[in-house]
């Protein structure tokens, strides 16, 4: 069996009791955004093609997209490693429906923090000129967000298991602080921010309200935000791959 209804559903409300999945995928990208967005003063002023609630509202959602992909996809790989191959034997389910199952729970999970900070953005003034820039936005946020997938994947399969998916998540907040997320860097800061794995994917979410204009003047090359992700996406990969090695050793 691909894939089960049954066992996606499961998964589904397994993570929604989830304290942790609630607070840090959902409910924390949510409040961030009003804190630092809806309810500033600033969050009415231009920005680009729009005002600046909407420029936070698009940085806390690709924040919230990374979480959530990152931290499920490295729960993913720890219950992989405790024995879960032992139990899918048993049951009509392959091992590419559970990974299936727990990409989906992930992707959806991603675009549910997605959607609730891009609902707070419309009820709180969130503003851009052309109603094509939300889809836009949402849609580079949900592609490109998959591929934290690869860095909790690698967490989750490269460490132990008690701190795997606290890494996994935590490290996306560090990221974000040092990726000119949450807030506007500038000078030696800025410039290492361009390196971090986290700049290149909200710059991309970013344009098409900025069209890469920085709020220190400055201007982002296209070019420059997709090396970025592929160099992170590489980067990602080889870990999946150290990380892989390694759980076949311990094994």
């Amino acid at each position: 069996m691909l894939l089960s209804p049954t066992m996606l559903r499961i998964e589904a409300v397994r993570q929604l009791r989830n304290p942790y999945t609630l607070a840090f995928t959902l409910a924390m990208p949510i409040a961030m955004y009003l804190l630092f967005g809806a309810t500033s003063s600033y969050g009415t002023l231009s920005a680009g093609n729009g005002n600046v609630a909407f420029y936070v509202m698009t940085s806390m959602a690709a924040y919230g997209c990374a979480v959530a992909m990152s931290s499920l996809t490295s729960l993913a790989a720890t219950e992989a490693k405790q024995g879960w191959g032992r139990q899918l034997a048993m049951s009509p389910l392959t091992t590419t429906g559970y990974a299936l199952t727990k990409l989906l729970t992930a992707v959806a999970y991603a675009a549910f923090s997605v959607l609730g900070v891009f609902i707070a953005g419309m009820l709180t003034g969130a503003e851009v000129d052309d109603a094509w820039r939300w889809l836009a936005t949402a849609g580079i946020i949900l592609g490109l967000g998959l591929i934290y997938g690869l860095w909790g994947l690698g967490v989750g399969l490269y460490f132990n298991g008690d701190s795997a998916t606290a890494l996994a998540s935590i490290s996306m907040t560090f990221f974000a602080f040092f990726g000119n997320v949450f807030m506007p860097l500038d000078g030696l800061m800025l410039d290492i921010a361009r390196f971090t794995p986290l700049y290149g994917f909200v710059a991309l979410s970013r344009w098409p309200l900025t069209e890469g204009h920085l709020t220190t003047g400055q201007t982002d090359q296209p070019w420059m935000l997709v090396l970025n992700v592929v160099v992170w996406v590489s980067l990602f990969s080889v870990l999946v791959m150290a990380g892989a090695k390694r759980s076949r050793a311990r094994q």
